[in-house]
């Protein structure tokens, strides 16, 4: 069910009490401190906080997991922003003559605000069910490109509390790419090229590359119910206009024109345009003039994901912390399990109110051993986040652990 309202006006009163109870520091802190690296790893990571009245204080560093939570429970900050690990702690950057970044997760962001040309059914801030599913197509096809193209197994995905989603690539050889090596990879994901003044935004090589083969896979699955009719986009001469201003061969496209008053859905109009199409390809006249992915071309330019890569290039770039609130939805940032994405619902996402009253009504008629026996957050709709993460540390745990003991055994030999 979807999460109730919330009353930001409470946002001070409430962030006390889940910072106290309910953040899960433990898990926090291991998975930044990672397995096996240096000791003082966790000590050079910058960490930034924005407080009431958008106070923001960047260059944050802890000693340990004792100072982190003892700080953010002083703080009670309304947003916590992760950044790089440098070469000396954040908090003494002033007094250092070097200061740089050195490593950091391989992240990406995506913003619904940036699916506003594509989507009906809301805009700006506001999301909806239907609309999530541009969202849905996003986290498989970058799912599937990161683990199949770059090899990445430890994948960290996050609601960003309120229109969006946030990627971590944990993996150690993500970790200590160079900025010119995560800005290539970005690029490399980067389909969508050009300005608001540009029309055709995707434009595919002769030869089609296998990530691009295996993204339109994923978008054709979704592109009926999405596009034809969630977001009806050939349901109006204005919004059937838009797509065929993405055909350049200027006789089909007119010929489109007429033909779409005569059809009485989306669908159709997508079944007279893909048919319309192939017959101009075929023929031997408009070999020249037509792109032969035309189609694919069209659907990756609807639905593929729309990358922040200014995010992913930069190593000096913050992100927004897993477990942390939105300030203005009260929503927690959890991790959701890409493998369900189709069942992840935004709409019904804890928010600090929610998980007050879980905790209290939980609580109600217990001993304090039996209140005690039992962690916080499993009283409340934010375990099964925590579970989730909990087991994506566990992953990468092993895989220092078999790391370690085959660095031993070579010292050994």
């Amino acid at each position: 069910m979807p999460s109730q309202e919330f009353n930001a006006e409470l946002l001070p009163d409430l962030l006390p009490v889940y910072y106290k109870r309910l953040f899960p520091y433990s898990q926090y802190y291991k998975w930044l401190s990672y397995g096996l690296v240096p000791f003082n790893y966790f000590q050079k990571r910058e960490f930034s906080f924005t407080l009431a009245d958008d106070i923001y204080i960047r260059y944050q560093s802890f000693k340990d997991e004792e100072d982190m939570e003892k700080e953010i429970k002083k703080h009670c900050p309304y947003k916590i922003d992760i950044g790089a690990v440098y070469s000396s702690r954040p908090k003494d950057h002033r007094a250092v003559a070097i200061f740089t970044p050195q490593e950091k997760e391989l992240v990406f962001d995506i913003d619904m605000t940036d699916y506003d040309e594509v989507r009906t059914c809301c805009s700006g801030a506001a999301i909806c069910r239907k609309c999530w599913k541009f969202m849905t197509i996003a986290v498989k096809i970058l799912e599937s490109a990161l683990r199949q193209d770059f090899g990445y197994q430890h994948i960290l995905w996050v609601y960003s509390g309120r229109r969006g989603i946030h990627c971590w690539v944990c993996d150690e050889k993500a970790r200590v790419l160079s900025q010119s090596a995560r800005s290539a990879l970005a690029e490399y994901l980067q389909l969508l090229r050009g300005g608001d003044s540009q029309a055709k935004k995707v434009n595919i090589p002769q030869k089609i590359h296998p990530s691009l083969k295996r993204a339109e896979e994923i978008a054709k699955k979704y592109f009926h119910d999405l596009i034809l009719d969630d977001q009806d986009l050939l349901g109006t001469p204005e919004l059937w206009d838009k797509i065929l201003a993405l055909i350049p061969d200027q006789t089909l496209r007119d010929s489109l024109g007429k033909a779409m008053p005569k059809c009485s859905s989306s669908r159709q109009r997508w079944t007279t345009i893909q048919t319309e199409i192939t017959k101009a390809i075929n023929k031997a006249d408009h070999k020249k003039g037509l792109r032969p992915h035309l189609l694919t071309e069209i659907i990756l330019q609807l639905v593929y994901p729309r990358l922040d890569i200014h995010v992913t290039k930069g190593l000096n770039h913050l992100l927004k912390s897993p477990f942390c609130i939105h300030p203005k939805t009260g929503c927690v940032c959890v991790c959701f399990d890409p493998q369900k994405v189709e069942q992840f619902n935004p709409l019904a996402v804890p928010n600090l109110s929610q998980l007050v009253e879980e905790i209290n009504s939980f609580d109600a008629g217990k001993t304090d051993e039996e209140r005690g026996a039992i962690a916080e957050y499993k009283k409340t709709s934010m375990k099964e986040s925590v579970l989730l993460f909990e087991s994506f540390l566990a992953a990468i745990a092993k895989e220092n652990s078999v790391r370690r003991q085959r660095s031993e055994m070579y010292l050994d030999f």
